[in-house]
């Protein structure tokens, strides 16, 4: 593969095209500023304004939210994993019902693998511009969003109506439903007392992972963070490994399946048969299946990236193994 051709296969951060109505909440007051990114697969959108870049199916979807200070992403749910790393600034994630059950701060680096069956939402707590990097289960993504009953409620308030069908319509721009299309239903009380309310004891050990002990443990060789044996076990259809400067090699490997790199900090040099790529903090590169590879970083300082590959495990909810 030429260098040109691969890339076709890199999203430079500088290039990303943000959706600003790609959700039922885009006109809600908090949550109207934030905008929405699909980089790899068909997202979960409910906008027919969102970019697609890269519409290659890999076992799952890479995707990314935006938002200025103080920003925040309503409760919602999906049927498959949905993972997220910060690539800048400071987040507050919280879940549950009414988004109290439980929360946690987190700052560049960190990963959190929430699980499947409980609403989460986040927040942007920093003093900038502040940029969540994600992986969603499947190459449908679950299906779609499932949102809070409030938030439903709150969006059409604000003139945004969520059809049975899962696309948004805008009622202050005279798009109303179609006839014979009705509203999505909004979750029973027998639906909603079915959900778990986790704490933030029962939620921190097992799905959030610190940047700084993920370099630690990476000394070394790479460290498995999302997968059977990670840090955080799961089988969610796709494991994430974490690689520094210290761990990485220029020993060329290849997958069965395509694999993305997504550095979060410093700059990273990947070389394979037939050229090479520098990629930079909010890069993301869909490296396709059987083609020997290796990324180590382009000069000496602090590096680290995120490297995700399918596993063929079927998509689903947390798992409880």
């Amino acid at each position: 593969m030429t260098p040109a051709e691969m890339e076709k296969r890199i999203v430079r951060y500088g290039d990303l095209q943000p959706c600003k109505t790609a959700f039922i909440d885009a006109h809600t007051p908090g949550s109207d500023q934030k905008e929405n990114f699909t980089i790899i697969g068909g997202g979960v959108s409910e906008s027919p304004d969102q970019h697609v870049h890269i519409g290659i199916p890999h076992g799952f979807n890479i995707g990314a939210a935006g938002q200025p200070p103080r920003v925040r992403n309503s409760l919602h749910d999906h049927h498959t994993a949905e993972a997220f790393f910060v690539l800048s600034g400071r987040w507050r994630f919280f879940w549950g019902r009414w988004g109290k059950a439980g929360e946690v701060t987190l700052e560049a680096g960190d990963i959190i693998n929430i699980p499947t069956g409980i609403f989460r939402g986040f927040e942007n707590i920093g003093t900038d511009y502040g940029m969540i990097m994600a992986v969603l289960g499947g190459d449908d993504a679950g299906g779609g969003v499932m949102w809070a009953p409030q938030v439903i409620e709150d969006a059409a308030e604000h003139g945004l109506v969520l059809a049975e069908t899962g696309k948004l319509y805008d009622t202050k721009k005279s798009a109303n439903l179609p006839d014979g299309v009705k509203p999505m239903p909004l979750m029973t009380e027998a639906e909603l007392a079915k959900r778990p309310e986790p704490t933030t004891a029962d939620v921190l050990p097992n799905h959030v992972a610190r940047y700084w002990d993920m370099v630690a443990l990476a000394d070394k060789k790479p460290v498995l963070v999302i997968g059977e044996k990670g840090l955080l076990r799961d089988k969610p259809g796709f494991e994430v490994a974490f690689i520094t400067n210290r761990s990485a090699s220029e020993e060329k490997h290849s997958h069965k399946v395509p694999s993305v790199l997504m550095p979060v900090k410093g700059h990273w040099r990947v070389d394979w048969d037939g050229g090479s790529a520098t990629l930079a903090a909010g890069d993301t590169m869909s490296v396709p299946e059987n083609i020997g590879h290796s990324v180590v970083p382009s000069m000496t300082g602090e590096a680290a990236l995120y490297h995700i590959v399918a596993t063929g495990d079927p998509a689903g909810h947390t798992w409880k193994g």
